[in-house]
């Protein structure tokens, strides 16, 4: 007799776990029509939310799909370090027991941050596997593990030999906390009501070219009792001051034909 009302919770769990048990996740291994799909890998920064339920639904259908048609099938699972990010969420928890990385040293972190990676990672592939996930857990990777970062090794001087990976100089997001750059992901912008700011770049021949910049140009000031002509440029940012090597015009600005 049917129950009333349908309960999954009864019998989901069952039958997942007699389906890993028989391998009915792992891929054949025939070598005929393979099918691979590379799962992306869930941060391990704390638990799943909405959004991975879907792609992982949508990745399911796709997994399931490719094995019932007899292809070689394979779902790679795995969880990614995520780097800062999961730096961050560690510093939170001891700042919540009034201690520090640094007073705790690089050792006893490292070991802290790892010891979070198996909670945290542990807490993904549980609710994965509530979700029904078929992936092939045998071969479940993380990010870290030494394998992955000898590939990342090789990848990465592969592409420095080749041109496409190189140093330079670029503006970066700053973190004075972490005291490191993070990416534009890791940023939240937000709009400030910021001043504007008027910077006056006098000229370095004044002596011989103030009387016609005071005539044409509109920008001139008074310094200890004496007219010295110069160009006003209007910024919100005012700390560039101290890179700035030179200042452009309008070759067409009759107010700036004097100085040209």
């Amino acid at each position: 007799m049917l129950d009333k009302t349908f309960a999954p919770k009864t019998f989901e769990s069952r039958h997942y776990e007699k389906a890993k048990a028989g391998g009915l996740f792992k891929p054949s291994n025939t070598g005929k029509d393979p099918f691979t799909l590379m799962m992306p890998p869930p941060n391990v920064t704390g638990t799943l939310h909405i959004g991975h339920a879907l792609t992982f639904t949508l990745q399911d259908i796709l997994v399931r799909y490719q094995r019932m048609n007899g292809r070689d099938t394979l779902w790679q699972a795995g969880t990614d370090h995520a780097g800062i990010a999961t730096q961050m969420v560690v510093e939170r928890q001891l700042a919540e027991k009034g201690t520090t990385r640094q007073e705790l040293g690089r050792e006893k972190f490292l070991e802290a941050v790892w010891a979070w990676k198996e909670e945290s990672g542990n807490a993904i592939y549980a609710q994965m596997e509530r979700l029904g996930v078929s992936a092939d857990w045998s071969r479940a990777r993380f990010t870290m593990d030494d394998g992955l970062s000898a590939a990342v090794r090789k990848i990465f001087v592969k592409l420095y030999k080749d041109g496409l990976i190189y140093k330079d100089k670029r503006l970066v997001n700053w973190d004075i906390k972490l005291q490191t750059a993070v990416s534009d992901l890791e940023v939240i912008s937000k709009e400030n009501k910021g001043q504007l700011y008027y910077i006056f770049y006098p000229l370095v021949d004044n002596d011989t070219r103030a009387p016609q910049a005071e005539i044409v140009s509109g920008d001139d000031i008074l310094f200890d009792g004496h007219t010295i002509g110069g160009i006003v440029v209007a910024t919100t940012r005012p700390e560039t001051l101290f890179g700035d090597s030179a200042v452009a015009v309008h070759p067409d600005d009759a107010r700036y034909k004097a100085l040209i």
